[in-house]
Parts: C-alpha cells; structure tokens; sequence
C-alpha cells in the first residue's frame, strides 16, 4: 500500500492489520533487558500505552486503541512540514473528544508532534491540511508497516532460515493465531543465538496476537 506525501487517511490499512504487523516486530525484539531498563527505549516495542517505534534519530510513533473501535496513530518524522508551515498546521482540527489530547498537546507545546491520524466508525481520519502542504511524515514513518514486503524485511534480523520464517510468523500475527511454540521455531535473537522467549512471549499476550481459545456461552 503506497501512502502519498502528505498522507491521506485512505493510505493506512486498517487498524487491526497496521497492529498485527507492527506488533509482531515489537514481539521479535522483545528482551527481559529491555523491558527491566530505565533508559532510553529505540526500535519497536509495546507497553500499557500501545505500540512504540524509535529510531533514537528522526522518527518516533504510538499506536493505541482506545475503546471499541477506535485508534490514535501519532508521532513525527523529520520530513513533516506540519509545524514549520506558516500558518503552523493545527493538527488537533477537527479531532474527536476522546483523543489523548492532553499528551499530543505536550508534545504540541514541545515541538515534537508531526501528524495525528484517527479511527472510529471503520474510517481514518486526520485534521485538514493545507493544499502547500508537501508532507506530514507519514510516508517515511510508516510505509515500513503499510507495505507488506516492507513489514517482511523488518523480521530479516529476528528470524531463522529464510524468508519463509517471516511469512509464517507474519501470516499467523495477521491471523491472530501466533503462539510461543511458533516463535521458538522460528524466532532468533539479533545475534542469531536463541531468542527471549519468555519476554516475547509477555509481548505475544499484550499485543494480543495469539491464537484466541474459545470460551463456553
């Protein structure tokens, strides 16, 4: 899926694939060192917040659900000309009440805010945007996640044999039918040694991509 520059809500997939994707690379980075860690977090992980991406350089995102069919995607990446365009881009126009508004105005009052994107009612949606607007850094952000080949490639370092591993692991996470014993198959450290299972299986159950086990009606 190519996503234009500026972004239009119709480029993003839908929430629960944009999740699955970025979450089983949360996953696949998973450490017990990670989560016990005080500093400075980069790379993709998951928290009572939602999915994070950091590169520790120009680009940072969250990823949350908040109720029953609705999104938040936020974040920057240096190429957003959102809050060097004069007029600064109000990036809030036009948002529903239930937004974090309280943090994407921090980061408003910081500068570090480049795009807000939402969804309810089975649509994205996003503030509107100057017809000068060239970009909002969403392309650079998340095309990583929107294009599938691309969300392959972001396995390439936590998988083991080939190219098949990443498609099994990615099929079962868009299928929510991952397990543990699938990542101990298939999963490996970034060094090629054995993988933290018990820190990528915590991420598994918070991510919410393992298989669902019926329950009695």
């Amino acid at each position: 899926m190519t996503i234009q520059r500026p972004g239009l809500p119709q480029d993003l997939p839908s929430p629960e694939v944009l999740w699955a994707r970025w979450a089983l690379v949360a996953v696949v980075q998973a450490t017990t060192e990670a989560e016990e860690s005080t500093r400075y977090r980069t790379g993709c992980w998951i928290d009572d917040e939602g999915l994070h991406l950091d590169d520790s350089g120009c680009t940072w995102w969250t990823f949350s659900r908040v109720g029953e069919g609705r999104w938040v995607l936020f974040g920057e990446d240096e190429s957003s000309d959102c809050k060097w365009h004069t007029p600064p881009v109000d990036m809030l126009a036009g948002g529903p009440d239930w937004l974090p508004y309280e943090e994407l105005r921090d980061r408003l009052a910081g500068n570090e805010l480049g795009c807000v994107y939402w969804y309810e009612d089975g649509a994205w949606a996003r503030a509107p945007y100057p017809d000068d607007l060239k970009d909002d850094g969403l392309d650079c952000g998340m095309s990583r996640f929107t294009d599938r080949t691309d969300a392959l490639r972001l396995l390439d370092d936590h998988v083991r044999y080939d190219g098949a591993a990443a498609e099994t692991l990615l099929t079962h996470a868009e299928r929510h039918s991952l397990t543990p014993e699938l990542l101990a198959t298939f999963a490996t450290s970034e060094e090629g040694g054995a993988p933290d299972l018990p820190a990528m299986t915590r991420a598994l159950h918070r991510a919410g991509l393992q298989a669902r086990t019926a329950t009695a009606g």
